[in-house]
C-alpha cells in the first residue's frame, strides 16, 4: 500500500512539475514588450557603464528586458553640446539592425534624442524625455554668469570638468568628441536651449506656457509620439550622498518646483505623464545605487511606460 501511494505521489509530482512548465510558457512575461527596441541616452556627464560595474541607468535595462523588450544604451560625449551629441546618437542609431527605435533620455538625453530624432527620422517612432532639459535650467544660467567669459575662473572649471569628461569616456570605452564643458553648459542654458528649440521649429515643446503638446509631433514629416515625466523634489532620501549638493542647486530656482537642476516646466515634452513623482534630477535613473524616496520607484515608471509604448504599437 505504501509503494503505490509512493509510486502515485511521485506521478503526482511529475505531472504538476510538468503543468507548471506549460502554464510558465503560456503566462510568459511580456508586459514591457514593446514592438520596436528601447535606446536609453544619458545625460550631461553620462555614461552608459563604467568598468561594466557602475551603470548609469542603474538597474533599469534589466528591469525591462526581463519583461520583453529589447534595449540598447547608447554612449554619446559626456560634455558637450546638444547638436554634437545629437549626431553622435544618429550614427548611433544606424548601428542599429532593427528599422525604429523608441528614444528615452535623460537630462539632456532628451534634447540629444530630440536632434537625433530630427537627423535620423526613419529610425525613431517615439521620444520620451525624462527629467528632460527642454526649456533651459536655471542652474546652467546661474553658473554661466557666476563664470565671467574668457576669465581664469571659466578656463579654470572647463580644464577641470573636461578632464573629468575624458575620464568618464575612457572607462566607459565611449570615443566621440573631445569634451567641452563649456558648450555643455551654454547649450543648457535657457539662451541654449531656445535655440535649439527653434532650430526644431519647438515641436513637442510649449513656446509661451506651461504645459505640454499633442503627443503626435510630426518632426521632418513623420509622426512621432512624444511624451514626458520628471520628479519635482530635491533631497529624497537621507542616504543618498548626493542629495545635499541637488538641495543646494535646486534653490536656483526659488520657489519654483524642480529637481536639483531642472524645473517642472522645463521637463514637459508632448505628452506630460506627470511631474510631481518624488524623485530628483538622479533619482530618475535610480541613482546612487537605488537610493530614492519610498513613495517613488523609477524603475517601476520605466516599467509602465514601456507596456504604454507596446499598447500603442511602438
Amino acid at each position: 500500500m505504501k509503494k503505490t501511494i509512493a509510486v502515485l505521489s511521485a506521478g503526482l509530482f511529475a505531472a504538476t512539475l510538468s503543468t507548471s512548465a506549460s502554464a510558465a510558457w503560456w503566462w510568459e512575461d511580456t508586459y514591457t514588450e514593446t514592438e520596436h527596441p528601447i535606446v536609453l541616452v544619458h545625460g550631461l556627464s553620462g555614461f552608459d557603464s563604467i568598468g561594466g560595474v557602475l551603470d548609469y541607468w542603474y538597474r533599469i535595462p534589466y528591469a525591462l528586458e526581463r519583461s520583453g523588450a529589447k534595449v540598447y544604451v547608447a554612449s554619446v560625449t559626456p560634455f558637450e553640446n546638444s547638436f554634437v551629441r545629437g549626431q553622435e546618437l544618429s550614427d548611433f542609431l544606424d548601428t542599429i539592425p532593427e528599422s525604429e527605435v523608441n528614444l528615452i533620455g535623460h537630462s539632456q538625453g532628451s534634447p540629444t534624442s530630440r536632434i537625433g530624432a530630427a537627423m535620423n527620422s526613419d529610425k525613431v517612432v517615439s521620444v520620451t524625455s525624462v527629467n528632460g532639459v527642454n526649456k533651459g535650467s536655471k542652474v546652467a544660467d546661474f553658473v554661466r554668469g557666476v563664470l565671467p567669459e574668457n576669465s581664469f575662473g571659466e578656463t579654470t572649471v572647463s580644464t577641470a570638468i573636461n578632464a573629468v569628461g575624458t575620464v568618464i569616456s575612457s572607462f566607459s570605452g565611449s570615443y566621440g568628441s573631445e569634451q567641452d564643458a563649456l558648450q555643455s553648459l551654454e547649450t543648457l542654458s535657457t539662451e541654449g536651449t531656445t535655440e535649439l528649440n527653434n532650430a526644431l521649429g519647438w515641436a513637442g515643446v510649449d513656446r509661451n506656457g506651461c504645459n505640454g503638446t499633442s503627443e503626435n509631433v510630426t518632426v521632418n514629416g513623420k509622426n512621432m509620439k512624444f511624451f514626458s515625466w520628471s520628479g519635482d523634489r530635491t533631497y529624497t532620501n537621507a542616504f543618498d550622498i548626493t542629495d545635499p549638493a541637488l538641495f543646494l542647486t535646486g534653490l536656483v530656482f526659488g520657489f519654483q518646483q524642480n529637481d536639483g537642476l531642472v524645473d517642472i516646466c522645463s521637463a514637459k515634452l508632448g505628452n506630460v505623464i506627470g511631474v510631481r513623482y518624488q524623485m530628483n534630477h538622479l533619482d530618475a535613473v535610480n541613482q546612487v545605487l537605488g537610493a530614492r524616496s519610498v513613495w517613488t520607484n523609477p524603475v517601476s515608471l520605466y516599467r509602465t511606460h514601456a507596456n504604454r509604448l507596446k499598447n500603442k504599437g511602438l
